[in-house]
């Protein structure tokens, strides 16, 4: 993959139109875990073509806004992790068990029942869609096995980390269908590492290297502390971060903006290249290029520039769409800004 100087990205997800679904119902309740098809707007028999078409605006968006490495938007998605947990075999999403989220909410989940295979690659027309309609890097994101287990009620395997093990598998095999599909880079969300630390250093790690075992090209693990459309006090530091050092992913995706994150962190990460969240997605005012800039000149002082991928805060699909392709020309135009300081 050609090396853009600081080249910049995005976490995922991006605003989907007013006209495909219904934004009061996405929300007026957390991320769903199982299906939530009352959000979309459109028949299921034109679904599929409308969500093309939304795709192809995300694209064309990212592409004017000057993005270098874009996603879908997840235009087909209606949360980060549900169309993956909902396809495979081993889980019954007819009668959901129960379980708390990171926010201690009551909420239903798939039931795993029997072994969690994969049918078939769920996430492949996408990445295909994504490569004939754009001839920049491409990346694709995949919920990660860790946060994949915690959003689960477990009644086969009865061990959290078989479980989470289990659920690698199917994203390894997914995401090996994927980067044959053409995305230069694959992604995993793991949220549920901050929110559950200490299950996370019993096994996270070790399912995420499962997961990504004989992928190759650039591969990325997002850690979050939630989207800011929900949570709007962060704290200025992870609870689970430096563990992720020795994994075998190459970037590490992480929040800063909005947390105001203490960035001497990125020492720690070393050697890994960090995905840095440089937009703050609880302010609806649309930063500028030079403020941008000085977040990424500020991170500059921690990490060659070799290893900094500017990118927003986690969950701009709940801002306006007016807003967030601002933002994104912001970032675009602020990492130009510092291209332009380094020579």
């Amino acid at each position: 993959m050609a090396r853009i100087p600081i080249p910049t990205t995005v976490v995922g997800s991006y605003p989907q139109p007013d006209w495909l679904i219904d934004r009061d119902t996405l929300q007026s309740q957390v991320p769903p875990r199982v299906r939530l098809e009352k959000v979309w707007r459109v028949p299921r028999e034109y679904l599929e073509g409308a969500q093309d078409d939304a795709t192809v605006l995300a694209i064309r968006d990212m592409e004017r806004a000057g993005i270098d490495i874009l996603s879908d938007g997840e235009m087909r998605r209606e949360s980060y992790s549900n169309r993956f947990a909902t396809a495979l075999d081993g889980v019954d999403i007819d009668n959901p068990g129960m379980v708390r989220t990171r926010t201690g909410k009551l909420q239903p989940v798939p039931r795993v029942v029997g072994p969690i295979r994969r049918r078939h690659a769920v996430e492949k027309r996408d990445v295909e869609f994504l490569r004939a309609n754009t001839d920049r890097l491409i990346k694709i994101t995949l919920p990660g096995p860790f946060t994949l287990s915690q959003q689960a009620l477990d009644e086969h395997y009865k061990d959290e980390a078989a479980l989470a093990m289990a659920y690698a598998e199917a994203v390894n095999a997914e995401a090996k269908d994927l980067k044959r599909a053409g995305a230069d880079v694959i992604q995993l969300d793991e949220p549920y590492m901050q929110a559950m630390p200490e299950k996370a250093r019993q096994y996270a790690v070790r399912a995420i290297d499962r997961a990504l075992e004989g992928i190759s090209g650039p591969t990325v693990v997002h850690l979050c502390f939630g989207y800011a459309y929900i949570v709007k006090g962060k704290p200025g530091g992870y609870s689970f971060l430096t563990e992720l050092a020795d994994c075998k992913a190459e970037q590490i995706s992480i929040e800063a903006a909005q947390p105001k994150l203490d960035l001497g962190v990125l020492r720690d990460l070393a050697p890994k290249t960090v995905m840095l969240g440089v937009l703050d997605l609880n302010d609806p005012a649309v930063e500028t290029a030079e403020t941008v800039a000085a977040r990424i000149r500020a991170a500059l002082a921690f990490a060659p520039p070799e290893r900094i991928v500017p990118a927003p805060d986690c969950g701009m699909k709940y801002l306006r769409r007016t807003t967030a392709f601002g933002k994104l020309k912001a970032l675009a135009a602020g990492a130009a800004l510092v291209r332009s300081d380094l020579g």
